[in-house]
């Protein structure tokens, strides 16, 4: 790949073959050091790095690095499938950050803080296959420009990037379910999705939605007080309830109630072309929390907020943090890290072992140039 992008291809040639695989650039001057290039001279390079040639080069790395998990599987059976759960996530998340050089750095509703703050916020598509966490697609959003940020048309226009990539590998991306945060839930969204040709769709509702059931007209936040949950029902281990519904919005749906103590949401809305049972829908929105750990582990692990990087040295910075996250994942495949979370496996590595030795051994400094 790097030899379609002259412009950065040296230097990120060289930041791959001697890549620091845990967190460590946690400012400038670290990465300029690492770099060999005088960090007074820092911004000066950085501005020869194609905004277009980074987000190409994240893009590139992170569809190949999902294929490869994909492609073995996709070769078995329709119950191994099954186990494997493949779902494609989404979900944003705001970094927040004070500094006024940083590239789109705005005020943004943080959920985690319960208020608006200033920081980036990360718009993020990602592929989980057995429990484990792929990022597709990371782009920060800004609410610079000639038109308003449109979040659900972003969204659109990355999926189909997305299936356009993964059509070169062979692979269609829409025969995977998806799932979606109850921000992105509209009419719009719904038929883009069916017209990109996702069949399965799983969205959080919303409490002020209303919906008409059995002729009773009132908003989903009095229904979760009157609808009985079921107990021990097969493939599902919380209380539950599937009931048909009509909404002003989406016409006839199909509603999934249900009660868990760790989460504050307590119904799905079943978008899909062919409606899905009980035990499907919730088999499928399991996997959704995962994106949220995702995003724990970039924040907190690999220290996303620690990168200040000014223009487009934001993106540099995402990708430096993603390669860490993938290459932190491939450890844990071998057999030395396998009973190790991320967090214990970076603070081995920095106790116990030198990083050429270490990317030599398991790696032999190939994997993160293809």
């Amino acid at each position: 790949m790097l030899h379609r992008l002259p412009k950065i291809a040296k230097s990120v040639k060289l930041l791959f073959q001697h890549f620091e695989t845990m967190p460590g650039f946690y400012n400038p001057k670290q990465l300029a050091d690492f770099l060999g290039i005088s960090h007074q001279q820092f911004y000066t390079c950085l501005k020869k790095w194609s905004l277009y040639y980074l987000q190409e080069m994240l893009i590139r790395f992170m569809v190949k690095q999902a294929s490869e998990h994909l492609k073995p599987l996709l070769k078995k059976s329709e119950a191994t499938k099954s186990r494997a759960s493949v779902t494609i996530s989404v979900d944003n998340s705001v970094i927040d950050r004070l500094g006024r050089m940083l590239r789109c750095t705005w005020s943004w509703y943080s959920g985690r803080c319960k208020k608006v703050i200033n920081g980036n916020d990360l718009l993020g598509i990602v592929l989980t296959i057995s429990g484990i966490v792929f990022p597709l697609y990371l782009l920060f959003c800004s609410k610079q420009g000639r038109a308003h940020t449109d979040k659900p048309s972003l969204l659109i226009a990355m999926l189909t990037r997305l299936k356009d990539e993964f059509v070169k590998e062979d692979i269609d991306l829409t025969a995977f379910p998806i799932t979606l945060d109850s921000w992105f839930v509209s009419e719009f969204l719904k038929q883009e999705l069916h017209l990109l040709g996702f069949h399965k769709i799983i969205i959080a509702g919303k409490g002020n939605y209303t919906f008409t059931i059995n002729g009773k007209k009132q908003k989903a936040s009095e229904w979760k007080k009157e609808i009985p949950l079921s107990e021990n029902q097969w493939g599902i281990d919380v209380p539950s309830c599937r009931i048909e519904a009509h909404s002003p919005t989406f016409g006839k749906t199909v509603l999934f109630f249900y009660k868990k103590s760790t989460t504050r949401n307590y119904y799905l809305m079943d978008f899909s072309k062919t409606l899905m049972r009980s035990a499907e829908i919730w088999h499928i929105w399991k996997q959704h929390y995962l994106i949220e750990c995702f995003w724990k582990t970039l924040k907190s692990t690999f220290k996303i907020k620690s990168m200040q990087l000014q223009g487009d040295g934001l993106y540099a910075g995402l990708l430096i943090k993603v390669i860490s996250y993938l290459v932190a994942m491939r450890l844990k495949a071998q057999r030395a890290f396998s009973k190790l979370t991320i967090t214990q496996i970076t603070r081995k590595i920095r106790r116990e072992y030198d990083l050429e030795t270490l990317m030599t051994e398991h790696f032999h400094l190939s994997i993160l140039l293809t």
